[in-house]
């Protein structure tokens, strides 16, 4: 697997490139954001480790133009401390995932293992139906009628689960499985994150499906 560590702190840089080398990958970083958008956008990275504060071009800047290039590489967002709105902002922007600075380097290893797991799982599907709402699972693309809405790679593995699932409840801890790995520290306000950013998709292509809440239980999918 091969990884782009993009993070302006040399010191950091240099101990996140070693730790992954350590795991047998294959490692290659940027320390500006103009640089690490060169790379990002070439399309060769399996994972992308993202800081959001960067000289040059800042993070959210970055995971912006690579979503805009309907680039669906995975990206975790190295984030400061309690700056929420930091972490919404990535995630919003295209970001499958964030990790406040400190952090533990096996959090972080657990966090690229699921995403490098995942990768290709969604662009392997055939596409999926369910009432008038169609989701093209290989472009990310989420159509109802003559409106069609572009999808993030992790909102999409949600929405395929979803609909794999559909009219059957499934547990907060049963999508944190299949969509971060059982081994990783992903929390249920992550799972609440996605639905909320797929309910605001939906709503925006008028379809006629939508992701009801399950007091105490989990989501289901329904036509609406």
């Amino acid at each position: 697997m091969r990884i782009l560590v993009v993070e302006d702190e040399k010191r950091l840089c240099e101990a996140l490139v070693q730790l992954l080398k350590k795991q047998n990958y294959t490692v290659d970083f940027d320390n500006d954001g103009e640089s690490g958008l060169d790379d990002a956008l070439s399309g060769i990275y399996d994972v992308i480790i993202l800081d959001v504060m960067l000289p040059k071009l800042d993070g959210i800047s970055i995971m912006k133009e690579i979503r805009a290039a309907k680039m669906n590489t995975p990206v975790i967002m190295l984030t400061a401390k309690g700056e929420i709105s930091d972490k919404v902002a990535g995630l919003d922007a295209g970001a499958d995932d964030y990790l406040p600075k400190p952090f533990n380097t096996e959090e972080l290893l657990a966090r690229v293992r699921a995403l490098g797991r995942r990768r290709g799982e969604v662009v392997e599907s055939s596409a999926l139906e369910f009432g008038g709402t169609s989701f093209d699972a290989q472009n990310l693309k989420l159509r109802h009628g003559a409106e069609e809405i572009s999808l993030t790679r992790k909102e999409g593995e949600l929405l395929e689960y979803l609909m794999l699932n559909k009219n059957i409840i499934t547990s907060k801890e049963q999508i944190i499985e299949k969509l971060w790995g059982f081994d990783s520290e992903a929390e249920a306000n992550h799972v609440e994150v996605y639905v909320s950013f797929l309910r605001k998709k939906m709503k925006r292509i008028n379809a006629d499906i939508g992701i009801t809440a399950v007091r105490g239980v989990g989501y289901k999918l329904e036509t609406i």
